[in-house]
């Protein structure tokens, strides 16, 4: 039976560290300011605005919500980026997500001043893990790694398989998995035998989006599983439940380690926006010249 990963906890840990070096900054002047900018007013967007400024709260993070109107141009939306990469006082920038469908949120990723980058989603920060020179790395790719290596495992030498091959997890984990110097198949959704694969690996990490995906079947004995899916599917009742991408109940009977769908990736993954936020702040307070 797999021992459980426990996200809550481990996220715990990050966020009183994110605490203590917060309060330490603040005590010599220099404030952690994250801003963030929703493009368009609806109500599930400021609940998560609302929970993003509690959190930043209970470690020392100031936080700061522009909202632009629904039908703000790219060009309204780049201008408000360029004035809050200028901004001094301002130490972190996120763009919220989804977008309005006229608006490219790869391109509007791509003007945020990739220190000040807080979810590592600027292209540049990307280039930056695949030239082993990490400065900023998207939250959920951080998150996984953070998680597997609470196990013990030694990730130099395993065999990593990722399923699921997105810009924002599939593709980063895989090279953050790689800089360990893990060995990494990443499987999509041209692959042609995905068990053939899983079954062989040390760690399975699966961001899809699919419940179900994976079975006991597709992972050998011993094995580390990080499901990253987060799925909401309905009951026989009529009621929802979460669920990640493994069939958690089937799996865990067979891997070593296997994190909970929910309390497993996700806190982990808000606690690492946190710690990138700090991450960003001290870049900026420091000013490495290698960065400019």
């Amino acid at each position: 039976m797999a021992m459980m990963i426990d996200g809550a906890a481990l996220a715990r840990q990050i966020r009183e560290l994110v605490k203590a070096r917060t309060a330490e900054l603040a005590a010599n002047g220099r404030v952690v300011h994250l801003t963030a900018i929703l493009v368009g007013s609806t109500g599930a967007g400021e609940l998560y605005a609302q929970r993003q400024k509690e959190t930043c709260a209970a470690v020392g993070i100031n936080y700061e919500l522009i909202t632009l109107r629904a039908d703000a141009t790219a060009e309204d939306v780049a201008a408000t980026i360029h004035r809050l990469n200028r901004d001094l006082s301002v130490t972190g920038i996120m763009l919220h997500l989804p977008l309005p469908e006229h608006l490219d949120a790869t391109e509007l990723q791509y003007q945020i001043d990739p220190v000040k980058d807080v979810e590592g989603v600027n292209p540049a920060n990307i280039g930056y893990v695949v030239y082993g020179h990490t400065l900023i790395a998207p939250c959920t790719a951080l998150a996984v790694i953070e998680l597997i290596r609470s196990t013990g495992v030694t990730l130099r030498g395993a065999e990593a398989v990722v399923v699921g091959a997105s810009e924002i997890a599939g593709k980063p984990i895989a090279l953050l998995l790689t800089e360990e110097m893990a060995t990494v198949t990443l499987c999509h959704i041209a692959t042609r035998d995905l068990r053939a694969h899983t079954s062989r690996a040390d760690i399975v990490v699966v961001a899809v989006g699919k419940p179900g995906l994976i079975t006991g079947e597709h992972v050998r004995e011993g094995a580390i599983v990080i499901d990253v899916g987060i799925n909401r599917v309905k009951q026989a009742d009529g009621t929802s439940r979460t669920v990640g991408d493994v069939v958690f109940e089937d799996v865990e009977r067979k891997a070593a380690h296997i994190t909970p769908v929910p309390g497993g990736v996700g806190p982990m993954t808000v606690a690492i926006l946190l710690r990138n936020t700090l991450r960003s702040a001290e870049l900026l307070f420091s000013k490495p010249k290698d960065l400019y």
